[in-house]
């Protein structure tokens, strides 16, 4: 199953501007064609120079790259955590998704009437975060009432169990996300059960004016959000989604042109989709060839068999060794046989642990 990040704002944040630009974009020469798999999910294609460097030094018949996907999640009011509105709906979505992009309004626009009417990406952001954190206090303290009794019998497990639900309870008692909490390996076990939303990875979107993205520092709502997330440990895009529905319709060579004009030199979606994908420590590594060029996602950690195996499970179950390389050296030395001779091309084992950037070759028997 593909990870996901939803998209998720007030209404009339410029949400489904951003998500149009998502569905529209096209890629030229791609074997992964921008598309709507769903009426409200949107794949894209991660966009990697690097294998466009690689590209050009094997000359294939085709390049792949990695995709990611976006889900357009349910409009929210308050009251979404007691149902108002889509609630259940938007609370339903998200919980389906593995990391949330909040897009936050810091434009002024007297013909687009804000839902609370007037601009304050902070209290946008609380008013989403705060029914998040309701929904998510609903749940856990539905937990605690079924584990109470055993843990005060001494029950060993739920008196476990309890020791992680209680600081998440007080963190969201006291408005907080459940993000900001810290769990070890064993704590995670039982916190996965409860599918929280406030503790999933959050990256918020600052929805800007054409007149403002060039600086966003200049803006003060994009200064007030980066202080909120900076607080938070979270990242802000600073993005505008007007801009990014019109570069989306362009082709290649006037896209170029476009960004120039605007000083800008790479466009906001294209950052939100690699900080996005960065965001659920996703990585990249590579094959290469005559026949193809191709970008494959793996988790951060993953061993060569489990990356193997990102490819086809029988390579993973049959798996030998990788004959691996950096992306950097091939740059540096410009073909196999160059780093061969050098020395650069290993040969790595079960245990090997991937990192960003390899190029691999793997080697099983089944």
């Amino acid at each position: 199953m593909a990870l996901t990040a939803g998209i998720v704002g007030l209404p009339n944040v410029g949400k489904s501007t951003l998500f149009n630009a998502i569905t529209n974009s096209q890629v030229e020469a791609a074997n992964y064609p921008f598309a709507t798999i769903d009426p409200n999910v949107g794949v894209v294609e991660v966009p990697d120079h690097r294998l466009d460097d690689l590209a050009k030094l094997f000359n294939p018949k085709k390049v792949i790259h990695t995709t990611f996907e976006f889900t357009d999640i349910a409009g929210l009011v308050k009251g979404a955590s007691r149902g108002e509105g889509l609630g259940n709906k938007f609370l339903a979505n998200i919980r389906e998704t593995d990391a949330i992009c909040e897009v936050v309004r810091c434009f002024r626009d007297k013909d687009i009437t804000h839902v609370d009417g007037s601009v304050d990406p902070v209290r946008d952001v609380e008013t989403i975060n705060l029914e998040l954190v309701m929904a998510d206090l609903e749940t856990v303290d539905k937990r605690i009432e079924k584990l109470e009794r055993k843990a005060k019998s001494g029950e060993k497990d739920a008196q476990e169990e309890m020791a992680v639900l209680t600081p998440i309870k007080e963190t969201l008692e006291a408005g907080k996300s459940a993000r900001v909490l810290e769990f070890d390996k064993d704590e995670m076990v039982y916190v996965n059960q409860y599918n929280l939303l406030s503790i999933k990875p959050i990256i918020y979107v600052a929805n800007m004016g054409e007149e403002d993205i060039e600086n966003p520092e200049d803006n003060p709502y994009y200064l007030q959000l980066k202080e909120y997330a900076t607080n938070e440990g979270a990242d802000v895009i600073p993005i505008c989604a007007k801009i990014e529905s019109e570069l989306a319709g362009l082709d290649e060579e006037d896209r170029a042109i476009f960004m120039e004009d605007l000083g800008i030199e790479e466009s906001g979606l294209d950052k939100l989709i690699r900080e996005t994908y960065h965001l659920l420590n996703l990585k990249t590594f590579f094959t290469v060839g005559p026949d193809e060029c191709r970008a494959w996602t793996f988790t951060d950690g993953m061993t060569a068999p489990q990356m193997a195996g990102k490819i086809h499970t029988d390579f993973e179950r049959g798996f030998i060794r990788a004959e691996t390389y950096s992306y950097d050296d091939m740059m540096t030395y410009k073909s196999e046989n160059a780093l061969r001779e050098a020395g650069k091309i290993r040969q790595e084992g079960k245990t090997y642990v991937g990192k960003d950037g390899d190029v691999m070759f793997f080697k099983f028997n089944v």
